[in-house]
C-alpha cells in the first residue's frame, strides 16, 4: 500500500497509518475501507458485540490478521512463488484454518482457468477523495472481473460498496470502464459440494459475481458524505524516519 511520503532533500520517509494513502502531491486520502466504517452495521452486528463483550476487539483483530495472512499466501502463489506450510525449521508456519483457506484458493485457480491482469494494485485518486488496494483483476470466460478475496464468516453488504468504489478508481485511472463484473471470492463459505453446472464454487469456497454496481456506488457516495461529516479534519498518524545514517568521528 502507498502509505508513505519520501522527502529526498531532507532524507526522510514519513509513514502514514494504514487508514490513509499518500497522494503524489504530498497529501493523503482515506482508504475505501476506512470510509466504509461509517456504513450502518445493522442489528446483527450489535447483537454480536453484546454477546462477545470485551472479547469483540480481540476477535475482530484476529479476523483481520487471518485475512492478511491468507491474502499474502494467495499473492505469493499467484506471483509464482512456492508456498510451504512448514518453515525452514520444520515447524508449521500458519494456523491450519489459514492454510485451509489458502488451499481453497488453490482449488479455485486449479479448476477454473483464467488470466490474471493485476495483483494487489494500489490506486489513489485525489479527484474521488479515496484510495484502495485491488486484490485481483482477472479475465475469465471472456469477461474482465474485479475480484476481492474475503475470509469472513459472511458476505456483508458493504463488500459490494467496496467493489463499486474500486471500480470507480479503475475508471478514474483509465478514463473508461474496463470491468465487466465485480466478484467476491469467499474462502470461508458454507458450501459442501462443487455446485451445479454454472456455479463457480468448491467445498468451503464460492465465487459470487455482480454486473451492475450503480446502486452500490450511490450508497458508497452517501457513506463517504457521512464519513466526511464526522471526519472532515481527520489526519493520519505520521511516523518519520531518516533514510540513512553515517557515523562521523569528530575527534579525528
Amino acid at each position: 500500500m502507498n502509505n508513505f511520503i519520501i522527502d529526498l532533500p531532507n532524507k526522510q520517509m514519513t509513514f502514514l497509518d494504514s487508514r490513509f494513502y499518500a497522494t503524489d502531491n504530498g497529501g493523503y486520502v482515506p482508504s475505501v475501507t476506512t470510509i466504509l466504517e461509517a456504513y450502518p452495521k445493522g442489528a446483527a452486528y450489535y447483537e454480536w458485540l453484546k454477546k462477545n463483550g470485551e472479547d469483540s476487539d480481540a476477535i475482530r483483530d484476529e479476523a483481520g490478521r487471518r485475512g492478511s495472512v491468507v491474502h499474502k499466501l494467495t499473492e505469493a502463489y499467484d506471483r509464482g512463488e512456492e508456498v510451504q506450510l512448514m518453515d525452514e525449521n520444520g515447524y508449521i508456519a500458519y494456523k491450519l484454518n489459514e492454510w485451509a483457506m489458502f488451499e481453497r484458493y488453490v482449488d479455485f485457480r486449479t479448476r477454473y482457468k483464467f488470466d490474471i491482469i493485476e495483483i494487489e494494485q494500489n490506486i489513489v485518486s485525489e479527484k474521488l477523495g479515496f484510495a484502495g488496494t485491488l486484490d485481483r483483476i482477472i479475465e475469465m470466460d471472456g469477461k474482465k472481473i474485479l475480484l476481492d478475496i474475503k475470509t469472513s464468516n459472511a458476505v456483508y453488504a458493504s463488500y459490494w460498496l467496496q467493489l463499486a468504489a474500486y471500480e470507480q478508481l479503475l475508471t478514474d485511472m483509465h478514463r473508461y470502464n474496463m470491468i465487466d463484473e465485480v466478484a467476491i471470492l469467499w474462502l470461508n463459505a458454507k458450501t459442501r459440494t462443487e455446485g451445479k453446472k454454472g456455479q463457480v464454487q468448491g467445498i468451503g469456497w464460492q465465487l459470487i459475481t455482480k454486473e451492475d454496481t450503480d446502486k452500490d456506488w450511490e450508497l458508497f457516495k452517501a457513506t463517504q458524505q457521512l464519513w466526511l461529516a464526522e471526519n472532515e479534519t481527520a489526519k493520519p498518524k505520521r511516523t518519520t524516519y531518516q533514510l540513512s545514517y553515517q557515523f562521523k568521528n569528530l575527534a579525528v
